[in-house]
């Protein structure tokens, strides 16, 4: 992957129980090797710096956070989103990080835009409506899946970048 970039991106505020679990996910990547090019973030809620650190180069992207779906609590789910779909034009909350409102963001800015996945995780019904430490039960034992998905997200975006040098 020489020459390309990917940025892995955890997102979430670890305040408010399971939307803590991108940035979990991001812990633990961060901790294990990567290939080249990859660089693993946590961007808490910093949903700005999020959006300049996607135009800068970045040539794929897999954000990682709590999405309620109406799945089953700890239920995972890998979404493409369409960045030029994104609303565009809008700001980013400076106290919770919405994935779609910095794609929005980032059309404003430039037009580079990466390729994206976003690594979902379904929470636990209420566990962020109001403040507390530590993710669920069921988004705990997530945790570790996620993290294999998403090296194996990785691993294939990573290939299909060596495919188009």
């Amino acid at each position: 992957m020489i020459g390309r970039r990917l940025l892995v991106a955890g997102i979430g505020n670890v305040f408010f129980g399971d939307d803590g679990f991108g940035v979990e996910v991001a812990r633990r990547l961060g901790a294990r090797p990567q290939p080249e090019g990859v660089r693993i973030a946590d961007f808490g809620i910093r949903g700005i710096d999020l959006a300049y650190a996607l135009t800068d180069g970045v040539d794929a992207a897999i954000l990682i956070d709590a999405v309620p779906r109406g799945g089953a609590p700890g239920t995972l789910y890998v979404l493409e989103p369409d960045v030029r779909a994104a609303p565009a034009g809008t700001i980013a909350d400076t106290h919770r990080l919405d994935p779609s409102t910095v794609l929005g963001l980032l059309c404003t800015l430039g037009d580079h835009q990466p390729v994206v996945r976003l690594v979902g995780c379904e929470p636990s019904a209420g566990s962020d409506d109001e403040m507390m430490l530590g993710l669920s039960a069921p988004v705990a034992a997530a945790v570790d899946e996620a993290v294999t998905l998403v090296e194996a997200l990785v691993a294939e975006l990573c290939d299909s970048a060596v495919g188009r040098a």
